[in-house]
């Protein structure tokens, strides 16, 4: 009622719809269907995703595929940000491309479609928040994919792509690696492998229909 309040009142609500992300796609699949198909506006939020601290509850609430099942709905852009800067762009972005009022889309659209429904996995990991990095590269933070720390160490050279919770642990095995076995390697933080995803999908389907570009 409120994503599609833009519609049916004429009065523009931003709904933020939070839940164990265990409890979202895997259980409440169809409802998000039933908004897609009634071009509903929002943000939904996995909170304590990732399968790190709710074990203890019981098998059911370890999470680990809804972005997978996310990624089925072409109405949802799917995100699994690290830290708060990045969630604080993503959000910007959803705002823009959704209620902006020279909205075309944006950078992570295809076809300028503002009737979009934003998925944030979400964690209740004790890491350090850090401060947002000078020069961030906020196009590859909401295409799905940024060089968050780039190694200066001289020898062989790795890449180390993570996303959300996981992205600390490649923090520490840049350092890792350099000090024990003279490896540069670079971390990546992926805010969206399902975007990423259909870039190289859509990326794919032009090349074959224009094979001569």
């Amino acid at each position: 009622a409120a994503g599609t309040a833009y519609a049916t009142h004429g009065e523009p609500l931003v709904p933020i719809y939070v839940f164990y992300s265990m409890f979202g796609f895997q259980r409440t699949g169809d409802a998000f269907w039933a908004a897609a198909d009634q071009m509903t506006r929002g943000f939904i939020i996995g909170a304590t995703a990732g399968r790190t601290t709710l074990t203890g509850e019981g098998l059911q609430h370890a999470d680990g595929h809804s972005p997978i099942l996310a990624s089925t709905n072409p109405a949802v852009l799917t995100y699994d940000p690290a830290y708060g800067y990045e969630i604080g762009h993503i959000i910007r972005d959803g705002l823009e491309r959704m209620y902006g009022k020279h909205s075309d889309g944006g950078p992570a659209g295809s076809d300028g479609d503002r009737n979009l429904m934003y998925y944030l996995t979400v964690y209740n990991e004790p890491i350090s928040q850090p401060a947002e990095p000078e020069n961030l590269d906020v196009n590859g933070v909401l295409k799905g994919i940024y060089r968050l720390s780039e190694s200066s160490t001289e020898g062989p050279k790795a890449q180390i792509l993570a996303s959300g919770v996981s992205v600390p642990w490649a923090l520490e095995a840049q350092k890792v690696l350099a000090q024990d076995w003279g490896v540069s390697a670079d971390v990546w933080s992926v805010t969206s492998w399902n975007e990423l995803r259909r870039d190289g999908l859509a990326a794919e389907e032009h090349a074959f229909l224009n094979p001569g570009e």
